[in-house]
């Protein structure tokens, strides 16, 4: 198995920005998944992801109720000029309780906290976390326009947005890049958003480009320790997660025929949707950072990422995404068979 490390790692284009093709989502360093890992782990992850190439840091107002935008102020807030940083508002933790708010001032406060926490004037992408449905987007984008005035922040992100709201926002003012979830288990940006993206020239950046570690060929069992999200997620509730398991076991076989680790094809799938995707794995672990960033400078043939696509065909996943309440604050469009 090949679990290099990429010493240079290709760079892609998300709008304005020029990022490395691999970036790194921080939010399991604070936030969501197993257990959170010692300060000093963190700190170690985020300057080797940084000493690696990677130069796309994601975090958002909401991952540990701050502390992850907190964490990378500590830990790599000196070499500040080495990454782009993006973090993400309205969806925000407020006097302890999750609350999403597109208000204009609430986005405004939101984004202070967060270069405060952050210990910089300055977010090089900021993000509409997810849509307050009673909002107009117009009027939550009049609040990060203004705050691109003002060179608080240098772009503007979407994240979990569909193509009608990316149009609309786009409209306002140029969206640099729109985040959403997406993998070979999770193809609901396959519907329009990767595409209004390519058409409007707006970077897409795959978060959980690995299936939430469903897709690493190391998740046997979903017994998960207690606040773990996955808990919340029915493909990760029995019996959606035994049904599953037959499509982990094939794809990890066919990442063995092609001589790497199920994370690093996850990788190379995502990567392969076109020349405008990044994904940003996150990971606790230093061999596992390594192992990701390898993906970006893989040749994976054509005939097996099709074989990709014969594993994870319409309808094969059992369970939805997430439950109803936190699909509510999801724009993205539906796949059919989800409809």
């Amino acid at each position: 198995m090949r679990k290099k490390s990429a010493t240079i790692l290709p760079v892609r284009k998300i709008g304005p920005l020029s990022v490395s093709a691999i970036g790194l989502g921080c939010m399991n360093l604070s936030h969501a998944y197993d257990h959170i890992p010692d300060e000093k782990d963190a700190i170690l992850l985020l300057n080797t992801a940084l000493d690696a190439g990677v130069t796309l840091l994601d975090t958002a107002a909401i991952y540990g109720g701050g502390a992850n935008e907190r964490l990378i102020a500590k830990a790599v807030g000196h070499r500040r000029h080495e990454y782009t940083l993006s973090s993400k508002s309205v969806l925000d933790l407020i006097d302890g309780k999750r609350r999403l708010d597109g208000r204009p001032e609430a986005i405004t406060a939101s984004l202070d906290r967060s270069l405060e926490r952050l210990g910089t004037d300055h977010i090089d992408l900021f993000y509409m976390h997810r849509l307050d449905k009673t909002v107009p987007i117009e009027e939550s984008m009049g609040a990060l326009v203004r705050a691109v005035e003002a060179g608080k922040i240098g772009a503007i992100g979407l994240s979990e947005m569909s193509a009608t709201t990316i149009r609309r926002a786009h409209a306002v003012h140029p969206i640099a890049a729109v985040q959403s979830e997406y993998s070979p288990w999770v193809r609901n940006p396959d519907v329009a958003v990767l595409e209004t993206c390519r058409a409007l020239r707006i970077g897409f950046v795959a978060f959980s480009p690995v299936g939430r570690g469903f897709l690493t060929g190391a998740m046997a069992r979903n017994d998960f320790p207690p606040g773990d999200i996955r808990l919340t997620l029915p493909r990760f509730q029995s019996p959606h997660f035994q049904r599953n398991l037959p499509l982990a076991k094939a794809f990890a076989a066919l990442a063995a025929g092609a001589g790497i680790t199920p994370a690093q094809l996850a990788l190379a799938w995502v990567l392969a949707r076109g020349p405008h995707v990044v994904p940003i794995p996150g990971t606790r672990s230093v061999e596992h950072l390594r192992e990701n960033l390898f993906a970006a400078t893989l040749r994976v043939s054509a005939e097996v990422l099709a074989e990709v696509d014969s594993i994870f065909t319409p309808g094969a996943v059992f369970g939805a995404r997430y439950q109803p309440m936190m699909q509510a604050q999801i724009d993205t469009e539906l796949l059919p068979e989800e409809l």
